[in-house]
Order: C-alpha cells, then sequence, then structure tokens
C-alpha cells in the first residue's frame, strides 16, 4: 500500500490529473487511516468534488454526500441525497437507501435509519448485502419501542 500511495502521490504532483487518479487517491486516503474516525474527511470531499466536476456518475455524488456528512453532519449529507432523489439513475437504488439509512442513524434518528435499512434490504438482489441491511434494522429495532417500529413493508 506504500508504495501505491507514493505512485499516486508522485502522480497527483505532475499536473494532469484524471478520473481514475483521483479515485486512486481517494482510496490512498482511507487506506491512510487505521480506523473511519482518523479518515481525513475533508481531504476526500475535496477529491470527490473534483471527481464530481469530471463525471456526471449518481454514485460519485453519492460518495461524496457521504464524505460531506462526516465533514458537515449527517443532516448536511441527508439534505445532499434528496437532489439524488430526482436522479432516474440512482432513485430507487438499493445504495441511496442503504446511505439514507447510515446517515440517519448518525444523526440519532434510529426510526428512520432502521426503515431505510428495510427499504435498502428490499431493493437490493444481492443476499449477503440484504441479510447485513435487515440485521442493521433488526439492530436498531431493538432500542424501538415496539408501537413505534417501522412497519415492515
Amino acid at each position: 500500500m506504500s508504495e501505491g500511495i507514493a505512485l499516486v502521490t508522485d502522480t497527483l504532483s505532475k499536473g494532469s490529473v484524471g478520473a481514475y487518479q483521483l479515485q486512486a487517491a481517494i482510496a490512498a486516503v482511507h487506506d491512510e487511516a487505521a480506523r473511519a474516525e482518523d479518515t481525513d474527511w475533508p481531504q476526500i470531499l475535496a477529491l470527490y468534488s473534483l471527481l464530481e466536476r469530471m463525471s456526471d456518475n449518481p454514485m460519485v455524488t453519492l460518495n461524496r454526500a457521504i464524505a460531506h456528512a462526516m465533514v458537515h453532519g449527517p443532516s448536511a449529507g441527508l439534505a445532499l441525497l434528496e437532489e439524488l432523489d430526482a436522479d432516474g439513475r440512482l432513485g430507487g437504488h438499493h445504495r441511496l437507501d442503504a446511505v439514507r439509512a447510515h446517515l440517519s442513524e448518525l444523526a440519532g434518528d434510529q426510526e428512520a435509519a432502521a426503515a431505510h435499512y428495510r427499504t435498502a434490504a428490499g431493493r437490493t438482489t444481492n443476499l449477503p448485502e440484504r441479510d447485513y441491511l435487515l440485521t442493521q434494522a433488526a439492530r436498531l429495532e431493538e432500542g424501538i419501542p415496539t408501537s413505534e417500529r417501522p412497519s415492515r413493508a
């Protein structure tokens, strides 16, 4: 990994930067952190902002919203997700609901988070991913009184 980080650093300092270099830089910044809490989120946000300018890709925007939330708080990230709801390429995608669930949980809204985890689970065709999302919903629902739990639609 240290060799890869050195290569990315060298490439970025030479000027002409493309989408692949930015993606590699994002991966390198993530790798430099021993724990998620140690991640240089402002740098990740800056890199995703540059990448978003280069590509019209809703997944890049989704990832930028996560980084934005980690820098400016979960409510700020949730507000950015509203833009993606109208994007037909991502609207209704399970990852949008999974991110909304995670940010809702960070914001302290366990009820909304559980509901979004369940929605995401219902939208994915990947069984391990679905099981993970349902486990997250169940974990949160344990702390919610039965009368206030989201429906299991």
